[in-house]
């Protein structure tokens, strides 16, 4: 049954202790948090501790089926080597006014290999797994399928300049994919965002060695453009920035305030709700792994009062409301504020109000807009007969901008 995800989803990825910060699952290959790899890549994870401690952290992983519930598979069932591994590479930060440490683990390696394919979690801990410092989602895929994406602009009678629509074109590497169809499942999921996603379509036709999504209701808000700012330069304002200092020994970051509800789409380039650390000094680039600094970032946003909660949001932190994300209404200064410490770079973010049943709408606040360009993400799934696991048979994304 297909169900439209726009909600806020309680596994989530963000640190439970406010020691961790700065939590990536990177990928090299495309650069930036699409945490999905085929067998023979790797991730990088890395986050930074607060306490400046030079703790050994350990981590393990565990697997989920296409819908990201529970599969109760055993490690021995989803990978080779320990259960429980060392996370022991850290360096300690350089030239900055918050210490801390910085931790990297590429991933999968020698002492964790995954050797089936589907959804996982790294879990990451200090003392016992089940007491986890945080854990982010990946998956693995077979790479037995090619996924064509194609997105239009789909008109609706209410919102007529509003939705997305998407296509998916599966083509078979080799192996018949007709032999498997009635196990296949497709999920569709919008900007590395959980709370977009399209879960548990049907193949609506097979043609030869491919397998199409042609549904008319695979559809989704355009959104706007993220909004953006940059402070990979924390000594002078640029870039959505408009003032900056130190308070107390802390870096400040105060942001432009930003627009509510544009009648007319905007280009705009983005990145897609990702981030980047960087620090560069007056044109000299710092390793921002252990020397970009953090800052408490500013937003605020001129809006009269509303009824529902507002929220900063994007890829920083898996788009999850949580209430340190949350923005206040200031009736002084007629703004929405929020105050987020943050390690200095670039960074997209977007405005998203809680609606009455707690799920999330991203297009409320800055509009929603069929010339959007946004990230969409197809994730094939087949379980054949005996396999007691769903498997990730293909994946395909679409980057470029709706004709």
């Amino acid at each position: 049954m297909k169900t439209l995800q726009i909600l806020l989803l309680s596994l989530g990825s963000f640190a439970f202790g406010q020691n961790i910060q700065s939590i990536q699952l990177f990928n090299p290959q495309t650069n930036d948090e699409t945490a999905v790899i085929n067998m023979n890549q790797q991730l990088v994870l890395s986050f930074d501790d607060l306490t400046n401690s030079s703790t050994i952290y350990r981590y393990t992983i565990k697997h989920y089926d296409r819908n990201w519930q529970d599969d109760n598979l055993f490690f021995t069932e989803i990978a080779n080597g320990s259960m429980n591994a060392l996370l022991d590479q850290f360096q300690y930060s350089f030239n900055t006014l918050q210490p801390y440490t910085h931790y990297t683990l590429n991933f999968p390696n020698d002492k964790i290999r995954p050797k089936i394919s589907g959804n996982f979690e790294i879990i990451v801990y200090k003392d016992s797994a089940d007491k986890p410092l945080f854990t982010k989602r990946f998956s693995l895929v077979e790479d037995q399928a090619n996924l064509a994406l194609n997105i239009s602009r789909i008109a609706d009678a209410r919102n007529p300049n509003a939705n997305q629509r998407v296509e998916v074109q599966a083509t078979s590497k080799g192996g018949d994919l007709s032999a498997n169809v009635n196990s296949m499942t497709l999920n569709v999921m919008q900007n590395n965002n959980q709370n977009m996603k399209i879960n548990n379509l049907k193949p609506s036709s097979t043609l030869g060695n491919q397998i199409l999504f042609q549904q008319m209701d695979i559809v989704f808000p355009g959104n706007n453009e993220f909004y953006y700012f940059d402070n990979k330069n924390m000594n002078m304002a640029a870039d959505m920035v408009r003032e900056t200092g130190i308070v107390d020994g802390i870096n400040q970051t105060f942001l432009h305030p930003v627009w509510a509800y544009p009648l007319n789409y905007q280009y705009q380039p983005d990145v897609n709700g990702a981030f980047y650390y960087r620090r560069n000094d007056l044109g000299l680039e710092r390793n921002a792994e252990r020397e970009a600094d953090y800052s408490w970032v500013h937003f605020s946003l001129d809006s009269d009062p509303m009824e529902k909660e507002l929220y900063v949001l994007g890829g920083f932190n898996d788009f999850k409301a949580n209430k340190e994300f949350q923005m206040i209404y200031d009736a002084t200064s007629k703004k929405y504020i929020a105050k987020i410490f943050l390690k200095q770079g670039f960074y997209n973010y977007i405005l998203a109000t809680k609606e009455a049943d707690g799920s999330l709408n991203f297009g409320e606040i800055n509009g929603n807009f069929w010339q959007t360009e946004n990230l969409y993400q197809a994730f094939l799934y087949y379980k054949p007969f005996g396999r007691n696991y769903d498997g990730l048979l293909g994946y395909g994304e679409f980057r470029t901008p709706v004709r």
